[in-house]
């Protein structure tokens, strides 16, 4: 994955679910969430004309940063999932599907990139970092219309 490229194409279409200056989350290695004001941090050999991905670059270096793609909102009556990303989706998912993905809460969805690689998780975290337990937790894999929306989503994004 090229890092630099794929949150460059992902801050191009990211306004309808999170700033593009408020994108990008560092999660420690407990999974809870740190900081997303990526533009104030200082260290990490960080210049001050540094561009927004050339900072995030740096960062991942030593921290794990989550991307959020879109937000996803359940609701339990209707056994759906509605996703708002660059493109919106309505999904109507199975009893076992809900009952595994569901949340009663928004949450952000999107990828958990290792620090010093390029590897990455899909998973989803709390909308606002504000609460002391806000964390990533990974999507488990399945065969499913939802995951499969949530993968799809996250193919488009990455740039090799």
């Amino acid at each position: 994955m090229n890092l630099s490229e794929t949150i460059k194409n992902i801050r191009a279409t990211c306004d309808n679910y999170v700033d593009p200056n408020l994108l990008a989350f560092i999660i420690d290695d407990e999974n809870y969430m740190g900081t997303n004001n990526i533009l104030e941090i200082t260290g990490y050999d960080i210049n001050e004309d540094d561009s927004y991905e050339d900072r995030l670059e740096k960062i991942a270096k030593s921290e794990n940063i989550f991307l959020p793609l879109g937000m996803m909102t359940f609701m339990p009556i209707l056994n759906e999932c509605d996703i708002f990303s660059e493109k919106d989706y309505n999904l109507q998912l199975t009893p076992e599907e809900f009952d595994k993905y569901s949340d009663n809460e928004e949450k952000l969805f999107g990828i958990l990139i290792k620090k010093g690689s390029n590897e990455f998780t899909i998973g989803k975290t709390d909308v606002c970092s504000c609460s002391v337990d806000a964390s990533f937790e990974k999507l488990d894999e399945t065969d499913c219309e939802f995951y499969n929306t949530i993968e799809k989503i996250v193919k488009e994004k990455i740039v090799e």
